[in-house]
């Protein structure tokens, strides 16, 4: 041992003593690394180091990325990020239904701008299709319809729900691209009776409704199983739990500075000018 802390320049004593540190039991780090743990498995493997400290801070623990992401390596916890989208550009517009959000996704109340979209499940050995509603105030989801037919049944189900949960608003400008539901006689006429009005993207561009792009993305990398549902109930279960519960009340968004969504969308906005 004299031989081997000669060579590397390293005294005994100091050795002893990173011996007994090694061999310490650190009650205070386990406890934090099981809190990380338990963030982490609540997001289904998605959190990263920023959403753990985010989370931890909420709770009011004292750390940083560095730590976080050291109690993460200690826990052999490794976050599932998805990969960046390479989205098409146009510049044409339906003549009929103009983009009238035209990306101003920043808005001052709640209930002045929804943005609509649909997107695919695999359940049960077969596509399933969920039409989501969000309000871009805060970008927490106001409504959400699953069926096993992308028709407009489905984006007007969505819709009534958002416009129920909501107090029935009036006034509201809803967004969306142009997909033939969309653009049906039968939501257009719903839009009519709820008096809102109704705005497109312009054909090919996902940028024109990049929020809603972000929570299915976020849906799909995050929670979604990888080999889809097993039935149609299991598949409605838990994208309404994701939607309503861990993406609106408890998963940290960046546009509200880490503030979940009903919580950022109780506090009063600097932009509107009330403050």
């Amino acid at each position: 041992m004299n031989r081997l802390c000669s060579v590397l320049e390293v005294s005994r004593s100091s050795y002893y003593d990173y011996c007994k540190r090694k061999n310490r039991i650190d009650a205070e780090r386990i406890r934090l690394r099981i809190k990380a743990t338990e963030i982490f498995n609540k997001s289904r493997q998605s959190a990263g180091s920023r959403t753990i400290v985010i989370k931890m801070r909420q709770e009011g623990e004292v750390i940083g990325r560095f730590k976080a992401r050291r109690l993460m390596k200690e826990a052999n916890l490794a976050s599932r990020q998805p990969k960046p989208s390479a989205y098409k550009t146009a510049k044409v517009e339906r003549p009929d239904i103009p983009n009238h959000l035209d990306r101003k996704f920043e808005v001052t109340h709640p209930n002045q701008r929804w943005c609509g979209d649909i997107t695919y499940i695999w359940s049960q050995g077969r596509w399933v299709y969920l039409a989501v509603v969000l309000d871009l105030y805060a970008r927490r989801i106001v409504g959400w319809s699953l069926s096993d037919r992308p028709d407009a049944e489905l984006v007007i189900s969505a819709l009534d729900m958002a416009y129920q949960l909501r107090g029935n608003p009036r006034g509201v400008m809803f967004h969306s691209d142009q997909g033939s539901q969309y653009a049906s006689k039968l939501f257009r006429q719903r839009l009519w009776r709820y008096r809102m009005k109704q705005s497109m993207s312009r054909r090919g561009n996902c940028w024109d409704n990049a929020p809603m792009e972000r929570v299915f993305r976020s849906y799909k990398s995050e929670w979604m199983p990888p080999g889809g549902y097993r039935t149609f109930a299991e598949a409605k279960k838990d994208i309404g739990h994701y939607l309503m519960d861990y993406y609106n009340c408890y998963r940290p968004h960046q546009n509200n500075g880490g503030i979940a969504l009903c919580a950022a969308e109780e506090k009063p906005n600097p932009l509107s000018g009330n403050n």
